[in-house]
């Protein structure tokens, strides 16, 4: 039964589709009552119905965000890994079998948490929005790093983080200039060299905050053996945050879009008329954003502590360095949302906005997630610091100094991309044959 209503200053009108209630106004234009054929009140009556439309009307909302947000994509494919991961956890305990389901189980989640952030970037503008997903396409990294921290596994923390610096800058931003360069082959594609400067000094800037206690171990030359080392990291991430801070009001005040695409022998028509056609519109609202953001992330969080509890006993079963663990396996799985935004946005020729995720990502790694873990673990008492070890340093320092020649010239390639993924590979294989020297002080440490 589906009522309509109708209020005017003399009467109130309700017809029923199948012609049996009604309204009776009571002429003085201040009030009506319901009636029916048969005389029985029906005051009642609209009120439930208006109720249970509006019930409805919520289920709908929530299944159509279901559908566009979960369903729509073939990735949710691995959504069941992660429970999965958990049963055999609860029954089995293999260590082994709980890392990698756990693992695989994650990637959708870190996938679908980028693509949260996208939407509600709709609503933010271009700037904040790009802080967005930068932020949130490293929270999968800091999440793990936090639960690693918890349980006293420092060397998995730094090596986690360094190896998301590695990624993405030099598989991300690879396979974005690969894919890029092979869609537009005709060629080249051109980004914003200020904005890739800016980030490389800050990158380097990184690079120094870590080689200066791993220098200081090496060289024996602390002035208080086993404690220079800690203060001058706690102190150097201080500054590091501070340099983040002023990077963050840089962006956000001193400059409207730092990532602006650059047109490629384009008129300022043709761009507008490009523009006109490429509108895109939030697919959910900025409320279902933010939801989804909340759920993501709590549940990235809930399949994190298995993930990291596993990792030792994955090592030893699946016969896997943890170095390899951490620097490889897990940052490609944290990840996953800025490697697939910034090959899509490579194929649309938007390649300052891939730059933007791969090495914004990169920056806001080194200068905010490193020092913050080194913070937090001051706060919990762990002894969280800068030395990287002599090997990880000097793989960093070598990936800056790459990528900044790669991005000097501000064009870009299918072979430039060929180039960051084949170093990569080689990073990757140095790490499978590398002997971690804190691997067995770890245990002392705690």
């Amino acid at each position: 039964m589906i009522c309509k209503m109708g209020l005017t200053a003399d009467h109130v009108e309700m017809d029923f589709l199948d012609g049996r209630q009604g309204w009776k106004s009571s002429g003085d234009g201040k009030s009506a009552k319901p009636i029916s054929l048969d005389g029985a009140p029906l005051s009642h009556i609209c009120l439930n119905d208006y109720g249970i439309g509006n019930n409805i009307m919520i289920r709908n909302s929530i299944l159509q965000s279901l559908r566009i947000v979960i369903l729509s994509t073939k990735i949710s494919l691995l959504i069941p890994f992660g429970p999965l991961a958990v049963l055999v956890h609860l029954f089995t305990g293999h260590h082994g079998w709980v890392f990698f389901l756990s693992l695989v189980g994650i990637i959708p989640f870190a996938e679908r948490l980028g693509y949260a952030t996208e939407q509600l970037a709709f609503f933010t503008g271009p700037t904040v929005g790009g802080l967005l997903n930068a932020t949130f396409g490293n929270a999968t990294e800091l999440i793990i790093s936090i639960h690693a921290l918890k349980t006293g596994m420092i060397r998995v923390v730094q090596q986690s983080l360094l190896g998301s610096i590695l990624s993405n800058m030099l598989l991300v931003l690879g396979c974005a200039f690969f894919s890029g360069g092979i869609v537009f082959s005709n060629k080249e594609q051109v980004f914003n060299k200020a904005a890739a400067s800016v980030d490389s000094s800050l990158l380097l800037m990184a690079v120094m905050g870590l080689l200066f206690p791993a220098v200081l171990h090496f060289t024996h030359t602390e002035l208080h053996f086993g404690k220079s080392e800690l203060a001058l990291s706690r102190f150097s991430s201080c500054i590091m945050l501070m340099a983040y801070a002023a990077y963050l009001f840089f962006q956000l005040r001193s400059q409207s879009n730092p990532y602006e695409p650059i047109s490629d022998g384009e008129t300022k028509e043709e761009s507008l008329d490009d523009d006109d056609e490429e509108v895109e519109s939030p697919d959910i609202s900025k409320q279902e954003a933010i939801v989804w953001l909340f759920i993501f992330t709590l549940w990235i969080s809930f399949l994190s502590e298995y993930l990291v509890n596993a990792i030792e006993g994955a090592s030893v079963a699946m016969k896997i360095p943890i170095a390899f663990i951490s620097v490889i396996l897990l940052p490609i799985v944290g990840n996953a949302a800025e490697h697939a935004s910034a090959i899509i946005f490579a194929m649309k020729d938007k390649l300052d906005i891939s730059l933007g995720v791969a090495i914004g990502s990169s920056t806001q790694i080194s200068m905010f997630g490193i020092p913050f873990c080194v913070v937090v673990g001051w706060i919990m008492g762990r002894p969280m610091d800068l030395n990287f070890q002599l090997f990880e340093t000097a793989t960093l320092f070598m990936t800056v100094l790459v990528v900044a020649f790669m991005l000097q010239e501000g064009t870009s390639n299918y072979f430039k991309g060929l180039m960051l993924i084949l170093s990569y590979v080689i990073v990757a294989a140095s790490f499978f044959v590398h002997v971690d020297p804190v691997a067995g002080d770890e245990a002392e440490r705690t």
